[in-house]
């Protein structure tokens, strides 16, 4: 599903406030504009996402021009795809074929080494995550 909604930004000391006001307790806030936009991207993304995963009902967003705010803030539109979030985010375990050499394999295995682990500590280096 995709949503949009409007978001509040507001400076404060050098950061940026986001607050969704259709969504309680959906904020969050970022270094910079730039960061701000994809943290709320990214807030917007995971309340709408829990909404829909536990029945939650989702309010209807209000138009960008009715809402309130403060002298220094701006309103955007924030865009959230809940499909993509979810994907992003999961850590459901996705299976994969892949080949060594013989002997490595052997020793790894002598060894009770977990494969999996090994690649997942590999990709998060080579990922830099």
């Amino acid at each position: 599903m995709k949503y949009v909604y409007p978001a509040i930004f507001e400076p404060e000391d050098g950061l940026y406030n986001v607050t969704f006001p259709d969504l309680p307790n959906c904020y969050t806030c970022g270094d910079d504009l730039a960061d701000a936009l994809f943290m709320a991207e990214d807030a917007l993304g995971g309340w709408l996402s829990r909404a829909e995963e536990n029945g939650v009902e989702i309010p209807a967003a209000s138009s960008d021009k009715n809402i309130v705010h403060g002298e220094n803030a701006t309103v955007t539109l924030v865009l959230a795809d809940t499909d993509a979030y979810r994907r992003a985010h999961s850590e459901k375990a996705v299976k994969k074929t892949l080949t060594i050499p013989q002997w490595l394999n052997t020793a790894a295995e002598n060894r009770h080494i977990n494969f999996s682990q090994v690649l997942q500590d590999a990709l998060r280096h080579q990922l830099g995550i």
